[in-house]
Order: C-alpha cells, then sequence, then structure tokens
C-alpha cells in the first residue's frame, strides 16, 4: 500500500533540492487501466523507433529491436521516476519529421549516425543554455498568450492534417477508430452515462486501448491490416546495438555537420516550447477540478531534465531519433482527462505517468505481444496525433476571448503547420505587434488619464 497523500499536497516522495524520487507501491499506487493501455500503446510505439533506426542507421531487426528497452530507461526512469517531473515523458513528436528530412539528405548508416548525433548536441545545448541562464523560464513568461495560443493551435492544425493524409492507407479502420475514442473520452452524454454505470466508466478509462483493440477487429475485417502471430522471447541485443550507433564506437560528427544541424535545433526548440506550454495548460486545467493534489511545474528543471536525457541517451546508446521532448501529448490529454474524473479513478497524476510506462519493460520480451502489435503500429500513432489534434484545439481556444485575438492565433497556427516554426513565430511576433500589442514604445500614444 502506497503512502497516503495529505488533501492539497504534493504526493509524497524523496526530495532531492529541485527533484522528488517517487518509487512506484511505494509512495505511488498501481492501476490497472493505465497498465493494460499504457503496457500495449507504449510497446507499440516503441517499435516505431526501431524502424526508424532500422531506416536511417542501416540497423537489422534483431539489433534495432534493444533500442525500445533503452529509451524506456531514459524517457520515463529518469523524469518520471528520479526526478519527479509532472508530465506523461515522451519524443519531440511534432520535430519528427524535421528531423526525417534532415536525415533524408545523408545517406544511411554511419553518415545519418554522425548527422543525428549533430543534432543531438545542439539541442542539448540550447536545453542547458536555457536551464543555466534561466532564460527558459523568462522566456515562457515572456510569450504572450496570444502567441501561446497560436502555437499550440499550430500542432493540431499539423495533427489533423497529418491524420487525414494517413486515410488513404486505412479508410475503413482510422475514422472508425477516432470515433470511438473520442465517443468515450469526450462524448458529454457519454459522460454522464458512465456515472451511474460500472461497464461504462471502465470503458470510458481505458478509451485507447478499446480503440486499439476496435482496430484489430475493423482493420482484418476491411482487408487493411493482416497479422502473423508468433512465438517465444527475444533478447535486445543492447550490446550490438550500442557498438552500431554509440560514438565511442563509430566516432563523433565534424564541425561541418554541427553547423547543418544548428538552425534545425532552433526550430525544434520552437516546438519544445508549445510542448511545454500545452503540458504546463492541461495539468492547470485539471488542477482546477483536483485541488486535493498540488502539482509543481518548473521551466528550469524541465530543461535540465531534458539536457540530461537527451545527452545521457546519445553517450550511453547513441543518438535517439525522435529525440526525448517533455510529453507525449495523446498520452499526457488522455491522462489529464482521466485525472480530471476524481481522485477515485485516479489517486494521483502520478499514478498515470507511472504506470502508463513501466509494464512495457516486460512486453518487448515477449514475441507474440511484437508481432500482434507491429500491424498495428500506425494505429497507436494515428490515435496519440489525432488526440493531440482535439486537445490542442479546445485548449487554444479557450486561451483567447477577443476576436481579433481568435483571429490571429488561428492565422499564426496555419502558417506554423504550413511553412514551419521559424517562419510561424517571425509573423506571430511580428503581427502580434501590429495587431494585439498595447502599446510600442515611440509609436502607439499614451493611454489618457483619468
Amino acid at each position: 500500500m502506497a503512502i497516503k497523500r495529505q488533501d492539497g499536497s504534493p504526493q509524497p516522495g524523496i526530495s532531492w533540492g529541485k527533484f522528488t524520487t517517487r518509487i512506484p507501491g511505494i509512495h505511488v499506487t498501481f492501476s490497472l487501466p493505465e497498465i493494460i493501455q499504457g503496457g500495449l500503446l507504449t510497446t507499440a510505439t516503441g517499435g516505431v523507433v526501431a524502424a526508424l533506426t532500422m531506416r536511417y542507421f542501416q540497423v537489422p531487426f534483431e539489433v534495432a529491436w534493444a533500442v525500445v528497452l533503452i529509451q524506456l530507461f531514459w524517457l520515463w526512469v529518469i523524469p518520471t521516476v528520479v526526478c519527479g517531473e509532472p508530465y506523461a515523458p515522451g519524443w519531440i513528436t511534432p520535430a519528427l519529421p524535421l528531423v526525417m528530412t534532415f536525415l533524408a539528405g545523408f545517406e544511411a548508416g554511419l553518415p545519418a549516425i554522425h548527422a543525428m548525433m549533430a543534432v543531438t548536441v545542439c539541442v542539448s545545448a540550447i536545453f542547458l543554455f536555457f536551464a543555466l541562464t534561466g532564460l527558459g523560464k523568462r522566456f515562457f513568461q515572456w510569450v504572450p498568450i496570444e502567441l501561446r495560443a497560436a502555437i499550440i493551435f499550430g500542432g493540431s492544425i499539423a495533427a489533423f492534417n497529418a491524420e487525414f493524409g494517413r486515410m488513404a492507407d486505412m479508410p475503413v479502420t482510422l475514422p472508425i477508430v477516432w470515433a470511438v475514442v473520442f465517443l468515450l473520452m469526450f462524448s458529454v452524454w457519454f459522460t454522464r452515462a458512465r456515472q451511474k454505470s460500472q461497464i461504462l466508466n471502465l470503458l470510458g478509462s481505458m478509451a485507447l486501448l478499446v480503440g486499439f483493440l476496435v482496430a484489430a477487429v475493423v482493420g482484418p475485417l476491411s482487408g487493411e491490416i493482416a497479422f502473423d502471430i508468433q512465438w517465444g522471447l527475444h533478447i535486445p541485443q543492447i550490446t550490438a546495438y550500442v557498438q552500431a550507433v554509440s560514438p565511442f564506437s563509430v566516432g563523433w560528427p565534424g564541425l561541418d555537420l554541427y553547423v547543418k544541424a544548428f538552425p534545425l535545433a532552433l526550430m525544434i526548440y520552437i516546438f519544445i516550447f508549445g510542448d511545454l506550454v500545452l503540458g504546463t495548460t492541461l495539468l492547470e486545467d485539471a488542477g482546477k477540478k483536483r485541488p486535493d493534489e498540488t502539482l509543481t511545474y518548473d521551466n528550469t528543471r524541465s530543461h535540465v531534465i531534458l539536457f540530461i536525457r537527451n545527452m545521457g541517451h546519445l553517450l550511453t546508446a547513441g543518438p535517439f531519433i525522435p529525440l526525448h521532448g517533455p510529453i507525449w501529448t495523446g498520452v499526457h490529454v488522455f491522462l489529464t482527462e482521466r485525472y480530471k474524473s476524481g481522485r477515485r479513478n485516479m489517486d494521483s497524476f502520478f499514478t498515470g505517468t507511472f504506470n502508463w510506462y513501466w509494464p512495457a519493460f516486460i512486453l518487448i520480451f515477449l514475441v507474440p505481444v511484437v508481432t500482434f502489435m507491429k500491424p498495428l503500429l500506425a494505429v497507436a500513432l494515428s490515435i496519440t496525433l489525432i488526440l493531440t489534434g482535439f486537445a490542442c484545439a479546445y485548449i487554444a481556444i479557450s486561451m483567447v476571448k477577443t476576436p481579433a485575438a481568435q483571429g490571429y492565433a488561428f492565422f499564426v497556427g496555419m502558417v506554423i503547420a504550413k511553412f514551419g516554426p521559424a517562419w510561424g513565430m517571425a509573423i506571430g511576433v511580428g503581427l502580434y505587434l501590429l495587431l494585439l500589442a498595447r502599446k510600442i514604445p515611440g509609436i502607439s500614444p499614451e493611454p489618457e488619464k483619468a
């Protein structure tokens, strides 16, 4: 039985400086809905990393599968268990298309490995700079709420664009899965109905898994998914993987690659900023309905943890193509919605983030699980992205109230989704000064005194 939290206080743990270590079963309770869904979806999504590693680093599947185990340590153990970060940790998913485009400019194998090393070092250096100077926290505070809304709108539009394009591959399966997940998570009438039914409440608590299982039924019936289940155990070849991609095995990139990677790293940081904005906004919104727990957010601490995760992964096991980011947006959305439903369903927000990830440490060794998940990888990512788009949309809309601010947020969000973060931020700042700034020194008139 875990230590019980007093109402209104933080979840118990071992505090050390800005960080708090919490041990599952001692400081945080176990929760079956998160264990079942999280284990399956974390394993399925982790398989995407193996596929990316095979494609760009020219590593065979038997070796590439080791990255799924390695990433779990840096993805979950460090930020959630050791450091006590109050987010559902994930990749820098919105930046992944930019990273893949960058890597496509290099020959698969060693050149691409060196290119990804350069990106990782540059991104980590930016995290460290903002952490040491404290400018990360100030930067977050300086950005107007209208621009924050625009960044979140950009994420929503980009996510919807990506998923609507994916419908050509699964025109039957994906719409049905989206409808089921939306119904279980956001439907007004279903939310009321589940309060009176234990069965409906259980279905709502396991919305992502239900959507996943619906895909496993609809996909084969529509001919869009096929399974080839195999049996046995698979031991990840960690040593072979490290030898294939570690900088201490294959060497470090030259200075020219760091110069090429730095502009991309700046754009990636813009996505990180958006993720931190979204993650904090969702928790603040959930906190209004859950005064029984105090969740602490620290922008500087988040930057330190992101630096440790990315450089730690690089130094111990080579570059990580998706890069480590503050939140797994779809899961963070799902867990905050579960959290808002009350302490009876989720004792602490850490109950969700703890139980979502650890079962994957077991499942990745089971060949039947791996072969079942493989055809459903696209569905797992689709559920994550469509939830990201939906949540980003309603959060961004709620942040801006005036017609000018709403139009600004949507327009700049479209620019971000269409032309990228650099153009989006530049136009966002310029348009803010033209439309929404209340005073421009030397130009705008002083307000009249009463």
